[in-house]
């Protein structure tokens, strides 16, 4: 690359030959005031601000596309210069609002930068409001033709940037103004909703909607299905190789983070589609089913790309191999640190193999990826209960990881709670994972509204019951359970009974025979989390039972001889940000420092640790595994006719022709944080 000599205001820079004066200047520090240009776009020399003097020339010229050459000398302010850019800035604010602080950008607006610049601060031209209205119909956006002055960057942007073009120059009387085709919706013109023309408006003429970006950072507020996971999984990313139909890499995108893709694509309580952008255009990415499919098309690929570490020489001790146990030998032992898991029960697996039902998880898809983690080296201790951590550091662990999950079941405290037939969730789950035989009876009552209760529920109706019902004290909006569980039990005929609070169980002779509920007025949990209910009198409701099982929280089975300070709640404390117990060199980790949450959480949790505990051992503290390949995503995403109307797959095992179409619905969010970022004069 050649690189040329020119002087600016006095100052010598330098810039490669055919770069623009503009450009040159900006990146030497040089501010030159501009409005239409952007540095991802092609220059178009419209706005008028960006003039410069140039020696020899005897007109002020445009910047923007004005090439370097080898001695040029520029000024960049002159009375005339000044002059001249006032007066275009005044034309293009003649129909803006005077009072345009209202924008919800992230960036300070470039025409109050502009003014400030320039040193304007009333109008010479007669301001003369647009007759448009604020458009606020289109998901994501709203468009204020009022704010627009024209500058060209949406359409640009629409058009050569993205490849979409939907968006024009439009006249409607004397007025000109940027619009679709027929000024149809931006979903019935073709819009891919990328954001571009948002990203790129210097005025605000175009922006996010309020609600979406209020109080959030731009990064979460932008991509929220990757801010919304709490392994951090990068979403768009994941999606971006399915279309391209490289699905080893889509997996390695996943494996990058965590461990088991296959698990979270049957079983994730799917944190990412919630907050799901394309769900405002009309439905979310299938995220979830996207994740299970991939699984299943790669056996090898990514473990073929995934080396550990050198050997550290530290020993790191977890007891407890479920998803957070698991999870953090995943990552320690990519670390180069010696890891062996310790769990009590005959197989590898906690709640993933004892509490989740085999028709949600496929046992076959759960040893598949723990197989992995063994092959990383990670030893696996079963039926080896730790009731000492002393016995850990006396075999010579450096360091010890609690995620012994919580295996303790909780029963209200009300009457009947201890009579033949009376379960909790866990063991009753546990019990039938561990094949031992169960009976319920005929007719099962299950108190809960979480997934652990419409499993207990579904279990049960497998297991023979004729009339399984689920109790809880939401109303059915608010139940914790995933949407498409509930679905599907209310489709295998499991009645559901919202807003109602157990007062007793009835029993003949110790054995369950009834229960007994009043309807719930409200409720609420108080600073120890516990729960505080205001029932309506005078509505008590049978309900004939043979089992009931409680579904309502779980708390971890600690062994007295660990010496450790708990919670009030019963959980392991720790200091959140190092996840050290009270006692040296022993963390913890998943639901027994939670409290029962999701999955993905305890995943999560358990990489957290690893990372912690890796400092400890002297290490980097930084788990940055690059197993898919590095590249720059295409910016050009082409026409989109059609791709607003384009439905959310219903396949819950795709195919892939299904897996194809649902991954070419994804707005690719993250492209636009790949847009770059406009100084404003206070930049420089």
């Amino acid at each position: 690359m050649q690189i040329v000599k020119l002087r600016i205001d006095g100052q010598d820079i330098e810039a490669p030959k055919g770069a623009s004066l503009l450009d040159a200047a900006l990146t030497a520090g040089i501010y030159i005031p501009h409005l239409c240009h952007h540095p991802n776009l092609p220059p178009i020399n419209a706005c008028g601000l960006c003039i410069v003097q140039i020696d020899g020339i005897g007109i002020p010229i445009a910047s923007c596309s004005a090439r370097v050459e080898q001695g040029m000398k520029v000024t960049t302010r002159t009375e005339k210069i000044d002059h001249l850019r006032k007066l275009a800035l005044e034309l293009m604010l003649s129909g803006h609002p005077q009072d345009c602080g209202t924008c919800n950008k992230y960036l300070n607006c470039e025409l109050q930068s502009l003014k400030q610049y320039l040193t304007i601060n009333d109008l010479k031209v007669r301001t003369r409001p647009k007759p448009f209205p604020i458009v606020r119909e289109n998901p994501l956006f709203i468009h204020d033709f009022s704010r627009c002055v024209l500058c060209g960057r949406c359409v640009r942007a629409c058009h050569e940037l993205r490849g979409a073009g939907v968006l024009f120059y439009k006249k409607r009387g004397r007025e000109c103004y940027i619009g679709t085709v027929s000024d149809l919706p931006l979903a019935e013109a073709g819009c891919i909703f990328c954001g571009a023309c948002a990203e790129v408006c210097p005025t605000g003429a175009i922006m996010d909607k309020e609600e979406l970006v209020r109080g959030r950072n731009r990064r979460s507020a932008l991509v929220p299905c990757r801010s919304a996971c709490p392994a951090e999984i990068d979403v768009p990313r994941f999606i971006r190789f399915i279309r391209e139909k490289d699905f080893a890499s889509a997996i390695a995108v996943i494996r990058e983070k965590v461990p088991f893709p296959g698990v979270l694509g049957h079983v994730c309580n799917r944190p990412c589609e919630t907050v799901c952008r394309r769900s405002l255009v009309n439905q979310p990415i299938s995220i979830r089913d996207l994740k299970r499919y991939v699984a299943g098309q790669d056996e090898r690929g990514m473990w073929e790309r995934k080396t550990n570490k050198p050997s550290t020489g530290k020993k790191v001790a977890i007891v407890g191999a479920g998803p957070a146990g698991l999870t953090a030998a995943y990552c320690l032992s990519y670390q180069g640190h010696a890891v062996t898991v310790f769990e009590s029960l005959p197989s590898v697996g906690g709640m993933m193999r004892y509490g989740i039902p085999e028709y949600r998880l496929p046992r076959n898809v759960l040893d598949r990826e723990i197989a992995c983690i063994g092959k990383m080296g990670v030893v696996f201790a079963v039926n080896a209960r730790v009731e000492s951590l002393d016995s850990l550091f006396e075999n010579r662990f450096d360091a010890v990881l609690l995620a012994i999950g919580t295996h303790n079941g909780q029963k209200l405290p009300v009457e009947g709670a201890n009579s033949h037939g009376v379960l909790t969730g866990i063991e009753f789950l546990q019990n039938i994972n561990l094949g031992n035989a169960v009976s319920v009876g005929r007719r099962v009552v299950v108190i809960g509204g979480g997934n652990v209760a419409m499993d207990c529920a579904r279990t049960a109706k497998r297991l023979g019951a004729e009339h399984v019902h689920v109790a809880c004290v939401e109303d059915g909006a608010a139940m914790r359970a995933d949407p498409e569980e509930i679905e599907e039990g209310l489709a295998e005929g499991i009645l559901i009974h919202p807003s109602k609070s157990l007062t007793r169980i009835l029993s003949s002779n110790g054995k369950v025979i009834s229960t007994e509920f009043l309807d719930v007025e409200s409720f609420a949990f108080d600073e120890n989390q516990d729960l505080q209910l205001e029932t309506v009198e005078n509505s008590q409701q049978i309900i004939e039972a043979d089992t009931v099982i409680f579904a309502i929280g779980q708390t971890p089975e600690l062994p007295q001889g660990f010496c450790l300070d708990m919670r009030i709640n019963r959980l392991i404390e720790t200091d959140s940000y190092s996840f050290q117990t009270s006692r040296e060199g022993v963390f913890a980790a998943g639901d027994a420092v939670s409290g029962k949450g999701s999955l993905i959480d305890a995943i999560a949790s358990g990489r957290k640790a690893a990372m912690a505990i890796d400092s400890y051992l002297e290490g980097s503290g930084i788990i940055d595994e690059k197993l898919a390949p590095v590249s720059e995503p295409c910016h050009w995403m082409g026409p989109g006719k059609g791709f607003a109307s384009m439905s959310r797959c219903s396949l819950h095992d795709m195919n892939d022709a299904s897996a194809a179409e649902e991954s070419r619905r994804c707005l690719q969010c993250d492209l636009r944080l790949k847009i770059a970022t406009v100084k404003t004069w206070s930049n420089y």
